[in-house]
């Protein structure tokens, strides 16, 4: 068994060795724990048949318990100056593909026909760059990928965001993107104290897996999800007056929105955060006819 990267003097002597200094544009924050990472594999429920997509490995602290757990790890990693670092760290293991690349600008779906033909299933899992956690998921979420789910680390306010449920001051429509998708839970909160340097921030892992189908049967996916940002676009506002704002001619056509929420059940003084998404669902495809489609 080779000894953990993710000590607190084995990361010091990897980077005293490479002398790496940490990029804060990057949001570099390497975990040092690694109980808190065996934890985080664990969420996973990887098995010797399985695949894990990374993203921002770091110096490998994460990636050395993925590629002990799956069959294949592929990490995606943007900062040149780790890949050396990298290629050191991960030497004992040879089911580790290092992808130099900024997750957002690479063709994920290619790389994983590339690298993970002979995997029964694939999940991500990743201690995520904070300042684009959200662009990550969404892309991941988006691109229609074979994915069975994410275990990934974030902030804690934006895990709490997207794992929120209606009626909570949290829940939004960063809440209905994701959860659309998949079922989203906080898998476990993790303290500032087992990263270097330590964030400012508390962090949270959560766990999302894969909805077979979606929750809900929608006209136009794109229009349910412009209907939600314009729902929560003010919060203070009611549904009615964030709608006039937020949809195209939206004042103009005042009683056709009235129209639409009443004739789901939805009191149009109500506001965005109450609504399930369910109502969103109905609401959306009530609205398509008049604001879909560049109407």
């Amino acid at each position: 068994m080779n000894k953990d990267i993710a000590t607190p003097i084995r990361t010091k002597e990897i980077l005293n060795k490479y002398g790496f200094s940490f990029k804060k544009s990057l949001g570099q924050n390497f975990l040092i724990d690694p109980n808190i990472l065996r934890n985080i594999v664990g969420h996973a429920d990887l098995t010797k048949s399985s695949g894990a997509i990374e993203v921002g490995p770091g110096i490998g602290a994460l990636t050395e318990h993925l590629a002990r757990a799956a069959k294949k790890v592929v990490s995606f990693e943007i900062d040149q100056r780790l890949l050396p670092v990298l290629e050191d760290t991960l030497s004992p293991y040879d089911n580790v593909k290092i992808v130099h690349s900024d997750i957002l600008k690479a063709d994920v779906k290619k790389v994983i026909e590339e690298e993970m033909a002979d995997v029964q299933d694939i999940m991500v899992v990743a201690n995520l760059p904070y300042y684009v956690t959200t662009p990550i998921l969404m892309k991941l979420l988006n691109d229609q990928l074979p994915i069975r789910g994410f275990v990934v680390m974030m902030q804690k306010e934006v895990a709490d965001r997207i794992t929120a449920k209606p009626g909570t001051k949290e829940y939004g429509s960063l809440s209905i993107a994701i959860q659309y998708y998949v079922t989203a839970e906080v898998a476990m909160t993790v303290p500032k104290t087992v990263f270097m340097p330590q964030p400012n921030v508390d962090s949270a892992v959560i766990r999302l897996i894969r909805h077979e189908q979606p929750p809900i049967n929608v006209i136009n996916e794109d229009f349910l999800f412009e209907v939600t940002r314009a729902s929560f676009a003010q919060r203070r506002k009611t549904i009615l007056n964030n709608l006039q704002s937020g949809l195209p001619s939206g004042k103009e056509k005042k009683q056709l929105i009235i129209e639409a929420l009443e004739n789901n059940g939805i009191e149009p003084t109500r506001r965005g955060e109450t609504l399930s998404i369910e109502e969103f669902g109905k609401l959306a495809d009530a609205l398509y006819p008049h604001f879909g489609n560049g109407q």
